[in-house]
């Protein structure tokens, strides 16, 4: 399985951004993703997560009413819709995927595959 994220780039403090993750190779439904950020000199951090059948969606309080994760099996992609961008959003924005009906939440080694991440600088 491969993950791709694209959608990143420079955005000025208030604006908004999609990040998409599409998943190629062999994914047998059904699977939970999940999108993480890593700022410089930081941890890297939960942000969102979806379960297979978008019914349930949970984000972290920092990004909560700002962000929208969205999914299209279909297409297996993600989304992860960003608006109101502050310049503490700024970080590389990680996708991953986890096998099964359940959320991966915030337990990392709980996702079995990562993308490669897409940068997203926020300008004040």
């Amino acid at each position: 399985v491969q993950l791709q994220a694209s959608g990143g780039g420079l955005v000025q403090a208030g604006g908004s951004l999609r990040l998409s993750c599409a998943a190629s190779g062999r994914t047998f439904s059904p699977y939970s993703m999940g999108w993480f950020r890593q700022a410089p000199g930081k941890e890297r951090e939960f942000v969102a997560d979806i379960t297979w059948s978008s019914t349930s969606t949970y984000y972290a309080d920092s990004v909560k009413g700002r962000f929208t994760i969205s999914r299209d099996n279909a297409k297996n992609t993600v989304y992860l819709q960003m608006n109101s961008l502050k310049p503490e959003d700024t970080a590389v924005y990680y996708c991953a995927l986890k096998w099964g009906s359940y959320r991966g939440g915030a337990y990392e080694p709980g996702y079995d595959y990562w993308g490669q991440g897409t940068q997203v600088t926020v300008s004040s």
